[in-house]
């Protein structure tokens, strides 16, 4: 049985145009593939804008337990990659926590 999603992960950053190429297949190489291992899916989505790149990834959960196990700790605490200080404008702070209200449907 396939479990479903009812807790949704979501980290966003932004770079500069310049960098955003780079950004996104360091982190589709870096962060996605351990979230991959783990989250029951995942979400990496870019909006280009004029003047910066933001990224959002989406990681979902079945439960806080899951998420808990896998970042090791508090599932709010941003772990961030080895080169983000160096692609990203700034460091993210924070990581947001969502409760799913309407699932997506199962294939």
């Amino acid at each position: 049985m396939t479990k479903v999603p009812t807790i949704a992960r979501i980290w966003r950053g932004r770079t500069k145009p310049e960098l955003a190429d780079e950004y996104e297949a360091y982190n589709s190489a870096e962060g996605i593939p351990p979230l991959l291992k783990t989250a029951l899916d995942v979400q990496l989505l870019r909006e280009d804008r004029e003047d910066e790149t933001w990224f959002t990834t989406i990681s979902y959960w079945a439960d806080m337990e899951s998420m808990t196990a896998f970042t090791k700790g508090d599932p709010r605490q941003v772990h961030h990659l080895e080169r983000d200080a160096e692609l990203l404008c700034e460091l993210p702070e924070r990581i947001q926590i969502h409760k799913i209200v309407v699932p997506r449907r199962l294939r």
